[in-house]
């Protein structure tokens, strides 16, 4: 990870722009909602969280993983200046965090809520996948909420907590493919052991009756996820409306999550135009 050049800050946002609207077309998306001079800063903690997701796909073992986040870690905290100038992701992140006053320790459970997806236990229980998903997408949720802030704090917690939850759980069953292609589980132990299902089975892609029933019980509670987070949105900042825009796409993912006859056989995920539309409807209520 040298630094083989300096990158400006508008060549690093723009970076961040080109890898969010590739990896994570429902947050790039998203972010076109947002007011033009925080767009970039909250695309910048995009590209992150997105750089920490692939980190076990481009790594040969978990022990290189780790050097990779822990390489993070050091960004974060500030320690490896010119190497960040030579990223772009680590440039406009570093920029964004200075800029609105970003909470490093976030940043940082962030980094460390990733370590688990280096390895293949799947989680122990569904609050223990709750715990992280916390850790990452809440938590990413709630740092756009202090960059569309001003670097201050327009609360919104609750909202963010629900919608971290119910977009992570989204993103996990449309990563069932992937994960079984390498031999990952990421459904919970006591999830899978209340309807009879098998890890292994889960790690190697076979579907059963009983993991279809595992997984409806996630989506249950992704959707209840879903509609606490907007029943806390209600009441909060527009601002804070704003940054979970991404998970008001919740119903309409489970929707195409609950229709498919194969959950590793890929899911055909609703059109973009679709994701679009309800978008652009959620943001005109705002």
């Amino acid at each position: 990870m040298n630094a083989q050049k300096t990158f400006t800050l508008e060549d690093a946002q723009a970076a961040c722009d080109a890898l969010v609207r590739e990896r994570a077309r429902d947050l790039w998306l998203a972010a076109l909602f947002l007011p033009a001079p925080a767009r970039p800063h909250a695309l910048a903690l995009y590209a992150f969280a997105q750089e920490l997701i692939r980190t076990p796909d481009i790594v040969s073992q978990p022990t290189l993983g780790e050097i990779r986040l822990q390489w993070w870690a050091e960004i974060v905290e500030g320690e490896r200046a010119g190497e960040a100038a030579g990223h772009p992701v680590a440039r406009a992140l570093l920029e964004a965090v200075a800029r609105y006053r970003l909470p490093r320790a976030a940043l940082g459970a962030m980094i460390e809520a990733r370590r688990a997806d280096l390895y293949a236990d799947p989680p122990d229980s569904l609050n223990d996948l709750e715990g992280a998903l916390g850790e990452t997408w809440s938590a990413l949720f709630r740092l756009v909420c202090f960059i569309l802030a001003d670097g201050e704090d327009p609360g919104g917690a609750d909202a963010c907590g629900h919608a971290g939850v119910a977009f992570g759980l989204c993103e996990l069953f449309a990563d069932l493919p992937r994960a079984a292609s390498r031999g990952r589980c990421r459904i919970p132990r006591d999830v899978l052991a209340r309807h009879g299902a098998i890890i292994e089975a889960a790690a190697a892609g076979l579907s059963s009756p009983a993991l279809v029933a595992a997984l409806a019980e996630m989506r249950d509670h992704a959707s209840r996820h879903a509609r606490e987070a907007a029943l806390a949105a209600q009441s909060a900042s527009p601002l804070v409306r704003l940054a979970v825009l991404p998970a008001t796409l919740a119903p309409l993912r489970l929707a195409a999550f609950a229709r498919a006859r194969d959950p590793f056989a890929g899911v055909k995920e609703p059109a973009q135009w679709r994701r679009q539309w309800a978008l652009w409807r959620a943001a005109r209520a705002i």
